[in-house]
């Protein structure tokens, strides 16, 4: 009994290892997804927005939205997508009407400005799915995006259920 119990600390251990370790990846790549989208634009000369906000523009691509349909797909966070699309409206990236369903809710939309950034974003992703493939680099993305959505499944019910 008692050696049942050491075993199973230490995969219980081992699971904490690759669970945190899952966690500090997440988190890397995202931060150096948006290091890769800034220096994309200052190679190119936009210095208007930042990569969150192009994130949200490629995101967003030809929907009309609300900032509420944006946390709820959970892309973003309350107060940072108020704070950029009313920043991306303001820059003429966006624009916004209010809906006709409810007068409280604001829809918006990319302007030919916004769909521009898409575009290079669009690029950007192409030429980095391409080079990902010469290299061989593409056969396991199936299964690291279905371990991603798991996790995310996971995640969306601690948030939803209290256990």
């Amino acid at each position: 009994m008692h050696g049942r119990s050491i075993e199973m600390e230490d995969d219980s251990g081992l699971v904490l290892a690759n669970y945190l370790d899952t966690l500090a990846l997440v988190e890397r790549l995202h931060r150096l997804l948006l290091d890769v989208i800034k220096d994309e634009f200052e190679r190119l000369g936009v210095l208007e927005i930042n990569a969150v906000q192009a994130l949200l523009l490629f995101n967003i691509g030809e929907h009309e939205v609300t900032a509420g349909e944006l946390r709820s797909r959970g892309y973003y966070q309350g107060s940072n997508v108020s704070y950029n699309l009313k920043k991306l409206v303001e820059l003429g990236y966006m624009h916004h009407q209010r809906s006709e369903a409810d007068r409280r809710s604001v829809r918006v939309r990319l302007t030919e400005k916004g769909r521009r950034v898409r575009g290079l974003l669009t690029d950007l992703f192409l030429r980095h799915a391409a080079q990902l493939d010469r290299r061989s680099l593409t056969s396991a993305l199936p299964e690291v995006n279905e371990a991603l959505r798991r996790t995310e499944r996971f995640w969306s019910e601690q948030i939803r259920y209290i256990y």
